[in-house]
């Protein structure tokens, strides 16, 4: 099974969280971590729970919201495991993308086209609407 953690400062995992159950409903295999929100466990107690979850015959996805980050410097100590993924400076576009994939589809590709579609999201809008005049 492919299962997916959003791991950031603050509430910001809650709220796109939020996002992506108002645009594609209730998500069972989703996890979270708020990190430095004055909850007492540390990213590493938080990870550990999540990945106790985890089996050898699933997939992990790793969204952390900045790379060199503390989130993503305590998640690289996975970044070797065979089955873990991470993938770092996420927005709602590359979530919906790589959530909504086909399973079948190799998570490598999956994680590939989803941070190419995410990029071509990020438009300065201005600049797009009076080049065309």
């Amino acid at each position: 099974m492919r299962k997916y953690l959003i791991a950031a400062h603050g509430t910001f995992a809650t709220g796109i969280h939020s996002s992506l159950e108002l645009i594609i409903g209730k998500m069972e295999n989703v996890f979270l971590i708020q990190a430095y929100t004055g909850e007492n466990r540390s990213i590493k107690e938080e990870l550990d729970i999540v990945l106790q979850q985890i089996n050898s015959n699933d997939e992990l996805i790793v969204f952390t919201d900045l790379m060199g980050g503390s989130i993503t410097n305590q998640v690289l100590q996975y970044a070797l495991k065979e089955n873990v993924y991470i993938v770092s400076g996420f927005n709602l576009p590359l979530l919906l993308d790589i959530l909504l994939a086909d399973t079948d589809t190799p998570v490598n590709e999956v994680i590939e086209t989803g941070i190419s579609n995410a990029k071509d999201q990020i438009v300065f809008v201005n600049k797009l609407i009076t080049s065309n005049k």
